[in-house]
């Protein structure tokens, strides 16, 4: 569905993705991780349009969407959460989904944009109710409007950035489930970048990891808790810290 060829972003002489590739299957959940500064936000800017790549090449669905504007890549079926959250909240709960939902492919009227806002806020379990405010949301609840914002665009693959942010253990198990049943449900591909690197690895199918821009490790989340890399990159040289994670990852 995805194909990542050698895409590389730099900034001024900073090179913060250097000549990464990367392949996503229909249907897969691919974890994203790496430290802070890695390159993982950079890397979605790229697929969704809000930076253009200094170099490589980005192919979705069999077609270059490498420097496309962010609208035209939500309209080709790509769509994407934001590590902050930042709702219209002069709005209600369902039309900022509705808003959203307009960017979807072929949505030309607010009949076609409510049903997908609707079916949207239904996936995450929030209310439609047209007089539910966004005030009302905690931290959980705006990451879920997040998530259906994204989901109202119809997209055939999801960019997840940091969904996880901000919650308790409680509401960081319930959002990592999510995933796995929207992903059931709607076999949408997901691409997943996450700070929380034991709650995600139990959920993706396959694991890529960054470091200072560069690709260091993929594969099955299992494999990649025992790479001697990741295990620098996340842990140093505390061996007793590494054997604990990689018990927690398996």
């Amino acid at each position: 569905m995805l194909a990542v060829t050698d895409l590389s972003k730099q900034f001024g002489g900073f090179t913060a993705v250097d000549r990464v590739s990367f392949t996503v299957g229909k249907g897969e959940i691919l974890g994203l991780i790496g430290p802070n500064g890695s390159g993982k936000s950079t890397i979605f800017n790229m697929i969704s349009g809000t930076l253009t790549p200094s170099g490589g090449a980005i192919a979705f669905e069999g077609r270059e969407i490498g420097g496309l504007a962010p609208h035209r890549v939500t309209n080709r079926g790509i769509g994407r959460t934001f590590q902050i959250p930042r709702p219209f909240r002069r709005l209600s709960i369902l039309d900022n989904v509705i808003l959203a939902g307009f960017y979807g492919q072929g949505r030309h009227s607010k009949k076609a944009a409510q049903a997908a806002a609707e079916q949207a806020l239904d996936l995450v379990g929030l209310p439609h109710d047209p007089h539910a405010k966004v005030d009302g949301l905690g931290a959980a609840g705006l990451k879920k409007l997040e998530l259906a914002k994204a989901l109202a665009t119809a997209p055939k693959l999801l960019l997840a950035d940091e969904s996880l942010g901000g919650l308790d253990e409680h509401e960081m198990n319930q959002a990592a489930d999510m995933l796995k049943r929207i992903r059931r449900e709607t076999g949408i591909t997901i691409i997943w970048v996450e700070h929380i690197m034991g709650v995600l690895m139990r959920v993706v199918d396959r694991v890529m990891v960054l470091d200072h821009g560069e690709k260091i490790a993929e594969g099955p989340p299992s494999h990649v808790a025992r790479d001697p890399r990741v295990i620098e990159v996340y842990l140093g040289t505390d061996t007793q810290a590494a054997d604990a994670a990689q018990t927690r990852i398996a």
